[in-house]
């Protein structure tokens, strides 16, 4: 029997054990389990990583058809006895649902944990900037507070957190738009949709520094044509990479404000020291509007559970805490269209459009 064949077997023996001694309704993890098990077995052998993808994808098909079919069973048993069945789902089968569904199933967490946050206190933060300049670095340093000395490339990360401070709750979506390099309309988007921007450079690499200028001034020609007007775009610039040696100093103190003028905060930061990065994330705050406890010093780091439990008791809870909404997805391409389009997406049939403002 070919190790393909015994690994379709293995996650059906599974699959067909779970059936027979389950609720309907229900999913489970064991599936997924199985399949890393007799992964792990095929790697172990030698097996072709490549061969095994190709075969790991007929072993996801396979599990993503049998949890829809206990999702159609859920629906038909809460229809007809509701309340009898427990439905709801362990921390695993979510986690399952996600890795096979590409979508949260955390329901109603997601929905209490960010629908509650009034518009005027939810903000994107846009990050741009060349590669390598520490982006991601500083964006950690952000959310969790660490450093990694790996490089890997970021392709487009979208990460969320979320606030309780002073009895009001506080969303900033962060888009490390980084890469949209080659995608212009697409990055057009990602500016036109931002509230705030941390524009990144790397004070040993002045192409990266040229860079960060270009960007600087296609964001403040994209905000002008959205508002058909000069605006002032609340924007804060880093210069990264200061515990380098002064020797390999590539862009002056002085360039940088001659430059891009005196109405960007301009912060020279080392996020491998962590060294002045509070000022950043002071600028961002109060650029944006929000309050100084955003900041990752001050506030209480917790988790999502523990967050939707300190608000919910916030009647006797004042100190300020934030959380990371693990399961965040950046908004669909048509959500942020019609977040920039506004009223002007309803227009009546038969009336001239006008040029698209991502053009």
């Amino acid at each position: 029997m070919s190790p393909v064949m015994d690994l379709h077997q293995s996650v059906n023996a599974v699959i067909q054990q779970h059936q027979s001694r389950a609720l309907p309704g229900t999913s489970s993890p064991s599936v997924l389990l199985a399949y890393k098990n007799a992964t792990q077995r095929l790697v172990a052998t030698g097996f072709k990583v490549s061969t095994l993808s190709k075969a790991g994808m007929g072993i996801l098909k396979l599990a993503t058809t049998h949890l829809k079919q206990q999702e159609k069973k859920a629906r038909v048993v809460r229809a007809s006895s509701v309340g009898k069945v427990d439905c709801r789902k362990s921390p695993l089968d979510q986690l399952a649902a996600l890795v096979l569904h590409g979508q949260a199933r955390l329901q109603p967490l997601a929905n209490e944990a960010h629908g509650s946050a009034k518009p005027q206190n939810c903000r994107r933060v846009v990050v741009l900037g060349a590669p390598r300049v520490g982006k991601t670095s500083i964006l950690r340093r952000f959310l969790r507070d660490g450093f990694e000395e790996r490089y890997e490339p970021t392709a487009e990360d979208f990460h969320r957190k979320l606030y309780h401070i002073r009895g009001e709750t506080y969303q900033i979506d962060i888009l490390d738009a980084s890469g949209e390099r080659s995608f212009p309309a697409k990055r057009r988007l990602s500016i036109l949709t931002g509230d705030v921007f941390l524009l990144v450079f790397s004070l040993d690499d002045r192409s990266s520094f040229e860079e960060v200028c270009a960007l600087h001034a296609e964001i403040q020609a994209a905000k002008a044509a959205l508002h058909k007007q000069k605006v002032c775009v609340p924007t804060v610039i880093c210069a990264n990479k200061l515990d380098l040696a002064s020797e390999r100093r590539a862009v002056s103190r002085t360039e940088v404000l001659r430059c891009l003028g005196s109405g960007c905060a301009l912060v020279e930061t080392s996020a491998k020291d962590a060294v002045n990065l509070e000022q950043v994330f002071e600028a961002l705050a109060r650029r944006g509007g929000l309050p100084l406890e955003t900041g990752p010093s001050q506030h209480r780091k917790v988790s999502i559970r523990s967050y939707q439990a300190l608000r919910a008791a916030s009647a006797t809870c004042d100190a300020p805490c934030g959380a990371v909404y693990p399961l965040a997805r950046r908004p669909s391409f048509g959500t942020d269209l019609r977040l920039v389009l506004g009223p002007k997406a309803n227009r009546k049939q038969g009336r001239a459009l006008d040029k698209c403002p991502i053009q």
